[in-house]
Order: structure tokens, then C-alpha cells, then sequence
């Protein structure tokens, strides 16, 4: 089971994708001219501390929590994030509001800080999120690929940061 919670806690509503930015994004924006940027409004995110972060939280190995790592990865870049969705599979809303963007999976060139969600499945009732840090695919571990199911009918979510 790969989730971000307790078993006690796994309630998966729509109003729990919810997403709050941080106080750094107001101090971000003022300062870097974003006023007049086509992202206005798109929460201020730092890639290189969200990458840098969750490789150093990563393992060898799975613990069967990617959605928490991913979580603590984004905030530790700026994100914040309240009542964020248990299970990885329902992380998309909470990373569209964060200032991600759905696209068209990219595995063949991917773009630090890239981020994608692996589609519940029968054996996996959870489903997958791991981020590109520019060298691998890493969640709770350091993936050899972003294929990490032995599965040919496993379907993607992409998003990439606006």
C-alpha cells in the first residue's frame, strides 16, 4: 500500500485536494516581477530545493509512502499544502493547484521537477507519485525508471510546474 496517512485517516473527497500557498510566494512575486508574468498568480515553487529535498529523503528502497515524500518535498520548496489527499492517485488536483499543469506523459525528456501519478490498479489500490530531480525518477526511493510496476496496462498522469 503506498500512502500518505494512516489507515484510520484514508477519506478520499474532493474537497480534501485542497492546497494552500505559502506567505513566500506574496514576498517572491513582489520581488521578482512576476506582476506582469503570463504565470501571475501561479504559487512561487523553488524546483532545485523541491529536487534536492526529496532525494535526501529517499531510500534505497520503497517504504510504501511516495505520496508523503512528494508532500514534504513540495513544502519544503514553498508549497502549502492542507487536507492533502491519503492515497497518490488523487494528488492531482492538490498539484494543479499548486501551479502544476496536466501534459502529455514526457518519460523521453523530462524536466526537473516533473512530477507524475500512477493510476490505481488491482494489485496497487494506492497508485504511484514520484518527481524527476534532472539525473532520476525518485519517491519514497531512487527509481530505476519511472516504470516501477510490472505492468503493461498501468495508466499515467504527467504534470509538469506552470
Amino acid at each position: 500500500m503506498i500512502y500518505d496517512g494512516h489507515h484510520s485517516n484514508m477519506i478520499n473527497t474532493a474537497d480534501q485536494n485542497t492546497a494552500v500557498i505559502s506567505q513566500n510566494f506574496q514576498k517572491h512575486q513582489a520581488g521578482s516581477g512576476a506582476k506582469n508574468s503570463k504565470n501571475k498568480g501561479i504559487p512561487y515553487l523553488d524546483v532545485r530545493k523541491f529536487t534536492q529535498k526529496l532525494h535526501s529523503i529517499s531510500s534505497a528502497t520503497s517504504t510504501k509512502k511516495c505520496a508523503r515524500s512528494i508532500r514534504i518535498a513540495l513544502q519544503s520548496a514553498g508549497a502549502r499544502i492542507l487536507n492533502h489527499p491519503v492515497a497518490a492517485a488523487d494528488w492531482g488536483n492538490t498539484l494543479q493547484t499548486i501551479g502544476y499543469k496536466k501534459i502529455n506523459p514526457s518519460f523521453d525528456n523530462p524536466k526537473e521537477g516533473d512530477i507524475y501519478i500512477i493510476h490505481r490498479t488491482q494489485k496497487h489500490i494506492y497508485g504511484h507519485i514520484a518527481a524527476y530531480t534532472g539525473r532520476q525518477w525518485v519517491s519514497d526511493f531512487r527509481q530505476n525508471s519511472h516504470a516501477v510496476y510490472k505492468n503493461d496496462r498501468v495508466t499515467y498522469t504527467y504534470y509538469r510546474l506552470a
